[in-house]
């Protein structure tokens, strides 16, 4: 028996499921715009210092009272042992009473421990170089000025001093002309020439990171000349190594850690270009609860979703703070094993996938290949489950830049009298809190001229 139809209503219910699409389309969109002018243009990932309209904080919060808590011990003041003391001074006492005016009786002393600083000051020295004639050949021999650079007028602890202010604090040429009276020409050529004896370092610096156990990857905008371009920062807890490139593209990845297998673990957000380097990866667990709960905002109204972000939520944000419970190891492990299994068992339920609309199932996708807290071992607590440490340092060389030092051009890396920023000094280590700044610096520069390379006086 034929069927038969009615090519009219055909065609409505055609013309009703286009227009459905079509709703659903803009609703999504107006849904996007919606949250592009409530959020900023970033959505979640938008700085705080960029979101248009902040809300009040809540009640509870404005309430609260700042400083220490009650029955919390305080550290207060610390002394310093005259052994440990770099200076220590006899202060005489009075010889008669400030109130009655008659002699006191000497009762010994009482140690008070004083902090403090000496101002910078640019030393002017004069030194006289002994010459000598051999009498075999004839040549002329001269000592070499101990602490400079060969035709360098700056000594090294002013140079190093230069370099840590500006490129590690953000201090401008025009404050450093004001406290040490070079002119800004000079320090500006000192820093070329600082940046040519140092070239060679960052090579060894990244064979150091591609060798370290725990690994940070990030990259920010960094405009060259007016062109589109990317800062990108890979760092361990002992350096850093800064790479300007016009690509966001995973050839700068491939460029610092090569193609062969390496050991450690590397922490990243869920950009692509991470997706094959020779290493184990861990995800940031910051930018996979951001991802989730955009997910649940991009699809309000799918209780299914809803349902998921609700469940794996919980376990991501009890992931990223199970490091700072300062728990011994065996505890640590276990809770770590019971928040894996947790995860693991909401992003590989069977059927979760194939009902989840658009985005969803990436998501999950991603969520699936590497997510493990506390690092791929469980019991470790030193590989940290967020990337936290690669944006807060990439905000020393972008944020002063983006305030006030333009757009630089790509000569910026050699000598060039019209740029102030040779980038191969913003590529040099970053020192741990316990020591100098200056000292990373100040070392390789005192030796280069008497053991080169560079590179070997820097790292020994």
């Amino acid at each position: 028996m034929a069927l038969s139809y009615c090519q009219a209503c055909l065609d409505k219910q055609r013309r009703i499921d286009d227009l459905e699409e079509e709703v659903r389309l803009l609703k999504a969109r107006l849904r996007y715009q919606e949250r592009t002018v409530a959020e900023g243009p970033f959505g979640s990932s938008t700085p705080s210092s960029k979101v248009p309209i902040k809300p009040s904080s809540l009640p509870e919060r404005q309430a609260r009272v700042g400083g220490g808590r009650i029955g919390h011990h305080g550290h207060g003041r610390l002394s310093v042992a005259e052994a440990k003391a770099d200076r220590v001074v006899d202060v005489p006492g009075p010889e008669y009473c400030p109130h009655c005016g008659n002699v006191l009786e000497g009762k010994g002393g009482r140690p008070r421990t004083v902090l403090d600083c000496q101002p910078v000051r640019v030393e002017r020295i004069v030194y006289r170089l002994g010459r000598g004639r051999c009498l075999h050949c004839g040549r002329t021999v001269q000592a070499a000025a101990p602490g400079v650079l060969p035709k360098c007028q700056y000594g090294n602890g002013l140079l190093a001093h230069v370099a840590v202010q500006h490129y590690l604090y953000g201090t401008t040429l025009g404050q450093l002309e004001k406290q040490t009276g070079m002119g800004i020409g000079g320090l500006i050529d000192a820093m070329h020439q600082l940046a040519r004896w140092l070239k060679d370092v960052p090579e060894r610096l990244i064979e150091q990171y591609r060798q370290s156990p725990v690994k940070h990857a990030d990259e920010t905008g960094w405009r060259n000349n007016g062109a589109n371009g990317y800062a990108w920062l890979f760092c361990t807890p002992q350096l850093s190594v800064l790479r300007f490139r016009p690509s966001r593209s995973a050839a700068v990845v491939k460029e610092v850690l090569g193609e062969q297998p390496l050991p450690g673990v590397l922490v990243v957000d869920r950009y692509g270009g991470y997706n094959r380097v020779p290493c184990q990866v861990q995800y940031c667990y910051a930018h996979l609860l951001r991802d989730l709960e955009d997910l649940e905002k991009d699809f309000p109204d799918h209780e299914e979703i809803r349902n998921f972000v609700a469940a794996l939520a919980p376990p991501l944000a009890a992931a990223m703070s199970l490091r700072g419970l300062k728990l011994p190891a065996d505890e640590f492990g276990k809770q770590a094993q019971n928040l894996r299994h947790q995860i693991q068992t909401m992003v590989n339920q069977p059927d979760l996938s194939g009902h989840l609309p658009l985005k969803g199932p990436s998501s999950l996708s991603l969520g699936r290949r590497r997510t493990s807290p506390g690092g791929k071992q469980p019991g470790r607590t030193g590989i940290p489950p967020t990337g936290h440490r690669p944006q807060g340092q990439l905000r020393f060389p972008v944020a002063p830049r983006r305030s006030h030092a333009g757009s630089p051009h790509d000569r910026s890396a050699y000598p060039a009298k019209t740029n102030r920023r040779p980038r191969r000094l913003q590529e040099l280590p970053r020192p741990a809190c316990s020591q100098s700044p200056g000292r990373p610096i100040h070392a390789p520069i005192r030796q280069a001229h008497i053991t080169p390379p560079v590179t070997e006086a820097l790292l020994k």
